[in-house]
């Protein structure tokens, strides 16, 4: 892979950026009815979605490192899988919403784009590019059938 920074510290950068624009920024303040609700709903989900990822890959015995993708050993596609691609990310991208929204400033929502437009350049299609190599027409039919993130 081109990068190797760990898409969990990725998380946390964007997650400290979110912070500091919602501390700095005067405008773009947002409240409403169930706004917490919400937020916890967001961190339920995420969570529910990061354990059955990661169980999915524990239980097929492959490898959970996102720096290293060629050491994998069989391509998941059932479960979560059958769904996204990147259900592990699609969770962290659930937490940098629920964060936004317990910070309440709109413009955080272009910071959790961001995120996305760096988790697909730097770490999706470099991770996507080894499994290629790896698993050849049975990961290309996969990428057919099956989106990104949802």
């Amino acid at each position: 892979m081109k990068l190797k920074v760990p898409p969990a510290l990725v998380l946390i950068v964007f997650g400290v950026l979110m912070y500091v624009l919602a501390r700095l920024l005067p405008v773009g303040y947002f409240d409403f009815f169930g706004r917490s609700y919400l937020m916890y709903a967001l961190l339920i989900i995420s969570g529910c979605i990061g354990f059955i990822a990661l169980f999915q890959f524990f239980s097929t015995k492959t490898t959970i490192d996102p720096t290293t993708p060629s050491k994998a050993t069989k391509l998941v596609t059932s479960g979560l899988y059958q769904y996204s691609r990147n259900p592990m990310y699609l969770g962290m991208l659930l937490v940098l919403l629920a964060w936004g929204i317990w910070l309440g400033n709109a413009f955080n929502v272009l910071l959790a784009a961001g995120f996305v437009a760096y988790m697909n350049r730097f770490q999706i299609i470099p991770e996507e590019a080894a499994l290629l190599q790896l698993f050849d027409k049975e990961y290309k039919q996969y990428c057919t059938l099956v989106r990104r993130w949802f």
